[in-house]
């Protein structure tokens, strides 16, 4: 059987969540590690998921492209969630980092997904910020790295090209922020594999784009046995009441 779906950016947010949320390596540092959910407007949704909870989504976000490469108003007045064996803890940056270990997991958004499958992190910060913070040291303890993506943001470049040619001094006319960029590598979930982990279905990415509401809108084809496409499809359209998230930003 085949379905086919429009996600709305706040329904891709929410689903790619759930995804997520059921994922093996996540549901196993809930229940014996640590999970930090790092900034960002996917992570508000993932943060709420996991925790069980609503969060401040207005706050819960730093730098977002709006007209502009942008800084969200409200930066600092939300922390990172960080979840330990499940139970959320207060934790400074630094205690943070410093207690990760292998079978822990960081979850960190990004703003470009290449045709490779490599995320791309925007930097305005000349140490780079939280993927400056995290990224190195996950790679050498070992720590799962899940990064939550919408197919929206699909680039025609590689990602390592890019990074090589930008940089916080590299660029004379900008709208908003000069930004480096970070090439991520880590377990990527999108619209499509959060589907996959939720369904035993297999999707795939149609369209994106589109006006109005379908602004940012992500179109997939779905496949599978019927059960599990009408039970994809039903929580799809279950989504769409989803709100969006609104930003001021400081540029």
């Amino acid at each position: 059987m085949r379905a086919s779906v429009v996600l709305t950016p706040p329904m891709s947010k929410r689903l790619i969540a759930k995804g997520i949320a059921a994922r093996p390596e996540v549901q196993q540092a809930l229940r014996r590690g640590r999970i930090v959910v790092t900034l960002g407007t996917t992570n508000a949704y993932v943060a709420e998921e996991l925790a069980g909870t609503p969060v401040d989504r207005t706050a819960y976000a730093a730098g977002f492209i709006d007209d502009r490469w942008n800084i969200n108003a409200r930066l600092g007045e939300a922390g990172e969630l960080v979840l330990d064996r499940g139970r959320p803890v207060e934790s400074r940056p630094e205690e943070t980092v410093a207690a990760l270990s292998a079978g822990d997991v960081v979850i960190k958004g990004g703003n470009a997904l290449d045709p490779e499958g490599v995320v791309g992190v925007l930097m305005g910060s000349p140490d780079g910020g939280t993927v400056g913070r995290y990224a190195a040291r996950c790679l050498a303890r070992g720590v799962e790295l899940v990064i939550p993506i919408s197919l929206s943001k699909s680039i025609h470049t590689s990602v390592a090209e890019l990074s090589r040619e930008m940089g916080n001094d590299r660029t004379e006319l900008r709208m908003g922020l000069s930004c480096g960029m970070f090439p991520l590598y880590g377990q990527v979930v999108s619209e499509i594999e959060a589907l996959e982990t939720l369904y035993p279905v297999r999707a795939r990415h149609v369209a994106s784009g589109g006006v109005g509401t379908g602004a940012g809108a992500v179109s997939l084809l779905i496949e599978g046995e019927e059960t599990a496409v009408r039970e994809a499809f039903t929580l799809v359209e279950s989504l769409k009441d989803e709100e969006d998230i609104t930003l001021s930003g400081q540029a």
